[in-house]
């Protein structure tokens, strides 16, 4: 299979994860459907990467338990946004991390035009003072779930040099499933219990996590890690359309200006740069 459908079929299943997580809202809340959905993944990747805690120094434990905790911090900040915002929007907004990430440091004069179309865009989606803003809560937790992103990112190169294969994401992964725990166990109660419940976050979390991850590192032996982050951009384009396909969720022609202007802005800002792939 050609590498872009590779990555392709790895941002759709990505978002219909994410959609399929939605769908637990009522029933336990964005806090519980990110425990369920983070805690599927982590069982998962454990058990086919069977991770060791004994044979790394405790230098590296630190570094991966701070890859998980913004790996958590990112999860639940995201369903909180997906709580309040359409799908094609949260991940719009959350998509100025890596944006960040590949600006942050540049000398390139090109970057400031990049970095002109993502506000705009941001701007066009919060639309201050228009008949139809955002929600406010939801942007706000769409932009701590973007600096989750960004510090997830910076802190998957350090734990790849580390730790080898998939051992270092399984095991923060496992850290990860702290950070919703408490408010998770609080929102949902017994509700995390219900086998309909465990059904659709364990589809949610194979769906977000576990196939994107394999699909993402096969197609990274097989392209250039900068072809790969230019076809990560078209991300929240895809959420866009399985929100409008998968929850009934349209935007109007505002937003998906914005949504275009994100998406321009990330294809050129992170044209050169190396992004490991989202888990």
């Amino acid at each position: 299979m050609p590498p872009p459908v590779l990555v392709l079929g790895a941002i759709v299943s990505t978002q219909v994860g994410a959609a399929a997580g939605t769908t637990l809202f009522e029933e336990v809340g964005p806090a519980g459907a990110c425990l369920l959905r983070i805690a599927a993944a982590a069982l998962v990747m454990a058990a086919v990467v069977r991770p060791r805690l004994g044979r790394h120094p405790a230098e590296t434990l630190r570094v991966v338990a701070a890859f998980g905790v913004a790996l958590g911090v990112m999860n639940l900040t995201f369903y909180e946004a997906l709580d309040r915002l359409p799908l094609g929007i949260a991940v719009t907004v959350e998509f100025v991390g890596p944006l960040g990430v590949a600006i942050v440091g540049s000398r390139r004069p090109l970057d400031l035009l990049w970095v002109v179309l993502a506000g705009a865009g941001i701007v066009l989606l919060a639309n201050p003072g228009g008949a139809e803003t955002i929600d406010a809560a939801g942007l706000a937790f769409g932009l701590a779930a973007g600096g989750g992103w960004a510090a997830y990112i910076v802190l998957a190169g350090r734990v790849g040099a580390r730790v080898p294969g998939a051992e270092g994401v399984a095991l923060a992964m496992a850290v990860g499933t702290l950070v919703p725990l408490v408010p998770g166990v609080a929102e949902a109660g017994g509700g995390l219990l219900r086998p309909e419940v465990l059904a659709v976050g364990a589809a949610a979390g194979i769906l977000s996590s576990a196939i994107p991850y394999t699909l993402e590192t096969e197609a990274l032996r097989r392209m250039p890690r900068h072809v790969f982050s230019v076809l990560l951009s078209i991300e929240p384009a895809v959420a866009a359309l399985v929100g409008f396909v998968a929850l009934g969720q349209p935007l109007v022609a505002r937003e998906i200006v914005a949504i275009v202007l994100v998406v321009a802005a990330s294809a050129g800002a992170l044209s050169r740069f190396d992004a490991p792939p989202e888990s």
